[in-house]
């Protein structure tokens, strides 16, 4: 937007802040490349757009928003004479791109002293090259450092992930070992008594008979209902009592098995009356290896499927096969970053899925959500143990306002409210030495901002902190420019 061209007075622009250490000259120069215009209430220039200007208010009122999502968010509102934002980066040059980081408008007719982007890089480099040195190291070795840190943090959220994926890879590996071992010996122990029953005086008739029931006793076990402790216990008081009553040698220990195979009394009365009562103690003791070795396959079977679960976890997690900007379903990703957590969520913190299944998928970057999530979740379960250790985290999704808000909440102690407008800045962070950066919310906010044109926002009072993350359902084609420096006035 185009103001009105006003006369421009050496002696006015002297008396701003910004340039009253400069010489007649100097002043004079600026007046004869620069120009003084008067805005009416209205947009002074855009987010995005080329930044051609710098802007010094000289007299009126000043208002600078970011885009959030689909909405301008006021980030600063003042009169204060001599204020500037605009080109701020101009004397940098080509090295990084030259755009307006925010919306600026006037709400009343306002008068600035606007000098074009060239001109500002020109008299900067000219008049004060070892302030240029200075904000140009300044500007490129924070932007190294915050690189730096950035990677470490990665770095260490995936030593951690590692430790937790390692952690519950082992637990079902090590079933499967045992139960591999264990069931070895069962099928040794099955093999000779095969021999015993072969070298017996068991009829045509009797062998079929018990192969037929190994065969049903097997498919039982595979149905077997799931009791609670106390029916279990009753019904394994009433099975060894039969096996007592029917002269089977150590009933204590064959009941639980044939309990868990879900076996009752009235299964053992069918095979008692599929039997000669002599070969009955033999017959039972044969379908106990069956049942053995039955479980003992669902166990390995559960523990594989568990390594597997496990395997596809961190493969959804890390994204290592998928295509990096797609559409997809959040709560496969929230629920992929949970499993990879779960380790360090530890069993003291209850975690609730409050989904909304009904959701659209939304096009995004998975690897970089992931990202997000994880530094939240860790933010939160910090949050749990530093009050105790017990808690509950929730994990919420909803329709808010076309957009799609994924919620962490948790119940610890809360955020003080003097420092929840600085829990985004890079490098503050609460925690003790050595147990965080500080860029954890910074990179999540930059991920949800700046790459899916989101917001990130927090409610906290003690006992209840909400992280949301609201995230367009559509989207235009990723953005593949530079990150561009915060500006302001």
């Amino acid at each position: 937007m185009s103001g009105q061209i006003m006369p421009c007075s050496p002696q006015e622009i002297g008396s701003l802040f910004l340039f009253e250490k400069l010489s007649p000259e100097q002043l004079g120069r600026l007046c004869c490349e620069g120009r003084v215009e008067l805005f009416e209430p209205g947009p002074v220039y855009t987010e995005g757009d080329p930044a051609t200007c710098f802007f010094v208010l000289i007299e009126g009122t000043v208002v600078l928003s970011r885009r959030v999502g689909g909405d301008d968010v006021e980030v600063t509102r003042t009169s204060q004479r001599g204020v500037y934002a605009g080109a701020m980066q101009a004397y940098i040059g080509d090295r990084v791109r030259q755009a307006y980081n925010n919306s600026m408008r006037v709400t009343e007719p306002s008068r600035f002293f606007v000098l074009p982007a060239d001109i500002f890089a020109d008299v900067m480099n000219e008049w004060f090259p070892m302030a240029v040195h200075l904000l140009e190291g300044l500007f490129f070795g924070s932007k190294r450092t915050q690189a730096v840190i950035g990677q470490q943090e990665r770095l260490l959220a995936l030593g951690s992930l590692s430790a937790g994926l390692t952690h519950e890879l082992n637990n079902p590996a090590a079933a499967a070992v045992r139960a591999t071992a264990t069931l070895r010996e069962r099928v040794a122990k099955m093999r000779r008594k095969l021999a015993m029953i072969a070298e017996g005086p068991f009829s045509r008739d009797a062998l079929a008979s018990l192969v037929e029931i190994q065969e049903r006793t097997a498919e039982r076990v595979a149905k077997a209902p799931v009791l609670s402790p106390l029916e279990a216990a009753d019904r394994e008081d009433l099975l060894t009592d039969w096996l007592e009553d029917h002269g089977v040698g150590q009933a204590w220990q064959l009941a639980p098995a044939f309990v868990q195979a879900g076996l009752d009394v009235d299964w053992l009365d069918q095979v008692a009356a599929a039997v000669d009562e002599e070969i009955l103690p033999g017959a039972v003791a044969w379908l106990n290896y069956t049942i053995e070795t039955e479980l003992l396959m669902n166990e390995i079977e559960d523990s594989t499927t568990r390594i597997s679960h496990l395997v596809d976890a961190a493969k959804q997690y890390s994204q290592l096969d998928r295509a990096p900007y797609r559409t997809v379903d959040v709560h496969e990703l929230l629920d992929s970053t949970l499993l990879m957590l779960s380790g360090k969520i530890g069993g003291g913190i209850q975690v609730v899925k409050e989904y909304d299944r009904t959701l659209p998928p939304v096009p995004a970057y998975p690897a970089e959500l992931n990202q997000v999530w994880t530094n939240l979740i860790d933010n939160a379960v910090s949050a749990i143990n530093g009050a105790g250790g017990t808690g509950t985290l929730t994990v919420r999704t909803a329709l808010d306002h076309e957009r799609l808000l994924v919620e962490f909440r948790d119940t610890g102690p809360g955020v003080p409210p003097e420092i929840k407008d600085r829990i985004f800045d890079p490098f503050f962070t609460t925690k003790p030495v050595g147990e965080g950066t500080g860029l954890g919310l910074d990179i999540s906010r930059r991920i949800v901002l700046n790459k899916h044109h989101g917001s990130l926002r927090v409610e906290s009072v003690p006992g209840d902190t909400r992280f949301q993350v609201l995230l367009p359902l559509t989207a235009e084609l990723p953005d593949t420019s530079i990150e561009q420096a915060e500006e302001a006035v």
